[in-house]
């Protein structure tokens, strides 16, 4: 892959100053320096997340499709070959809908890129049949109002979200927290990051929000050799992994990027979310949330919750209400439940030998007494 080239500030405004927004407005938004990456004949055929995940065998059961996901974020470049046509763009910060820090981009890209692969692109989106909204929060990469993610999350329940992203990590507002409970309590499913840790043995990890509240999917981040990534927080409270290592997704000007962090192993987890949805319609957020967990593949350290999410399982695996009552709402997943004993069967075939087994003595003994009897004086 081409080393992405990093752009003046100077030239990341002209460009955004380019589009139809105020000059004033776009200086906020592209304060951040953008890094453009590779174009698409440049990607690697392998892309390890789509093999690890093998999310596309869900497809045969569904794309995604009627299920509207909501990308609280950076913005969106819905010009982008993989995402125009279906990503609407709104905005809370009144910077104009541009996505002047790239992040947004990525985030959508792996939600549901479209699949392209009949023209030489390998990468491609989880649920690409999806329909996504950008509601553009931040304007840059850490320092944004706190306000915006609140007002972000409810604009997005407004406009029909059934799943909602946020890979950002915040601490706990008020605000926060009722927007959360605002979206909840009309059945969305809130997928957020377990947050990074950029130095381990200098940095106190804090719990990251939303993730950390209840009902919320937090995500940590997978590495390539499977093991939970460094950067991955362990004290925020972790649902599952996805991929958030050397993971490659959609960037702004057409170009694709290489980067890590837990922000892009959530979209993976939002993405089989939508499958969910669009597959098993009726399901609350809470059983969305209890699926994707107990379908996961199973844990193996602090910080990986129930394991690495398996979207096809997730989708597809039979619910039952045996044993142990679940919790209310929720229906407990079976998961490679071995078939019940087939005990009328078996007892079948064993009378049936029995039998056989009887005649054939019987006849075994005629067969002997009967022509001795007949040559008796």
């Amino acid at each position: 892959m081409r080393r992405p080239s990093t752009l003046s500030l100077a030239s990341a405004l002209a460009l955004c100053a380019a589009f139809a927004f105020p000059l004033s407005a776009q200086a906020a938004a592209c304060e951040q320096e953008l890094v453009y990456g590779s174009p698409a004949q440049e990607l690697p055929p392998q892309l390890w997340p789509q093999e690890r995940l093998n999310f596309t065998d869900v497809w045969q059961h569904t794309r995604g499709a009627g299920v509207k996901v909501a990308v609280v974020d950076s913005g969106v470049d819905t010009a982008h070959p993989q995402l125009r046509g279906h990503v609407k763009a709104f905005d809370v910060t009144t910077s104009g809908l541009k996505d002047c820090v790239g992040h947004g981009t990525a985030v959508a890209g792996i939600i549901g890129a479209a699949d392209m692969r009949d023209k030489g692109i390998p990468f491609v989106g989880v649920a690409p049949e999806a329909e996504m909204v950008s509601v553009k929060m931040a304007v840059k990469a850490s320092g944004n109002d706190s306000r915006w993610a609140a007002q972000a999350i409810k604009k997005a329940v407004d406009l029909g979200a059934r799943v909602i992203n946020i890979s950002s990590q915040s601490p706990d507002l008020p605000d926060l927290r009722q927007a959360v409970h605002y979206a909840q309590q009309r059945d969305v499913v809130i997928v957020s990051v377990a947050g990074n840790l950029t130095d381990r043995t200098k940095q106190t990890p804090q719990k990251a929000y939303p993730a950390s509240y209840p009902g919320v999917i937090s995500v940590g981040a997978l590495a390539q050799d499977g093991t939970l990534a460094g950067f991955s927080n362990t004290v925020t409270p972790v649902t599952v992994t996805a991929p958030g290592q050397s993971v490659i997704s959609t960037w702004p000007r057409g170009s694709y990027k290489l980067d890590d962090g837990t922000s892009l192993a959530a979209p993976y987890i939002a993405g089989t979310a939508a499958l969910i949805r669009a597959f098993n319609p009726n399901l609350t957020y809470q059983q969305v949330k209890h699926r994707i967990e107990t379908t996961a593949d199973g844990a193996q350290a602090q910080g990986t919750g129930s394991g690495v999410v398996n979207p096809l399982r997730a989708v597809t695996t039979v619910e039952t209400t045996t044993g142990k009552a679940p919790p209310p709402n929720i229906h407990r997943v079976s998961i490679d439940q071995p078939l019940p004993k087939d005990t009328v069967g078996r007892n079948l075939a064993l009378s049936i030998t029995a039998a056989a087994l009887a005649t054939a003595a019987i006849i075994a003994t005629a067969a002997v007494v009967i022509p001795h009897t007949r040559h008796r004086p």
